[in-house]
C-alpha cells in the first residue's frame, strides 16, 4: 500500500513536470508564430532574400549554389513554421475545448438553479394556497364561535 502511494506521488510528480515543459514549449511557439507574424519578421526575410539575390548578381557565388541554399533555407523554413502553426491550432483547439467544458458545467449549473428557483415557485404556490384554506377556515370557525356565542346568549336568557 505505502509503495502504491509513492508511486502516486512520484507519477503526479512526473505528470506536474510534462505539464510544465509542454506549457513553456507552447509559448515558445507561440512567440515564434507571433514573431513570423510580425513587421520585424518580413523585413528581416526581405534582407535575406535582397541580400542572396545580391550575392547571385555580384558572382560572389554560383547562382545555382544561391538558388539551392535559398529553396533549402525557405523550405525548412516553411515545414518548421507549418510544425508551430499546427502546435498553437492544437493548443487553441485544447483550450477552446476547455472553455466548452466551463460552458456545460455553467448550464448545467443553471439548470439547477432554473428548477431550485421553479421548486421554490412551487412551493411559494402551495403556501399561498395553504394560507388561502386556513384563512378560511378560520373565517369558518369565527363565524360558528358567532354562531355558538349567539346560542349560549339566547341560552343563558332562558
Amino acid at each position: 500500500m505505502a509503495l502504491r502511494i509513492i508511486e502516486y506521488g512520484i507519477l503526479v510528480r512526473m505528470k506536474k513536470e510534462v505539464q510544465k515543459m509542454r506549457k513553456h514549449a507552447i509559448t515558445a511557439v507561440e512567440r515564434t508564430t507571433n514573431w513570423v507574424g510580425s513587421t520585424a519578421s518580413l523585413v528581416l526575410h526581405t534582407i535575406v532574400f535582397i541580400g542572396a539575390f545580391l550575392v547571385g548578381v555580384t558572382g560572389i557565388a554560383e547562382w545555382s549554389m544561391v538558388l539551392l541554399v535559398l529553396t533549402t533555407a525557405v523550405s525548412l523554413e516553411a515545414i518548421y513554421l507549418a510544425i508551430f502553426i499546427q502546435m498553437t491550432v492544437n493548443e487553441h483547439t485544447r483550450s477552446l475545448r476547455d472553455v466548452q467544458e466551463d460552458i456545460d458545467e455553467i448550464e448545467e449549473d443553471i439548470d439547477e438553479i432554473q428548477e431550485d428557483v421553479e421548486g421554490i415557485s412551487e412551493e411559494e404556490a402551495r403556501d399561498t394556497s395553504r394560507k388561502k384554506s386556513q384563512v378560511m377556515t378560520l373565517q369558518k370557525l369565527s363565524q360558528e364561535l358567532a354562531e355558538v356565542k349567539e346560542l349560549l346568549q339566547k341560552t343563558q336568557q332562558h
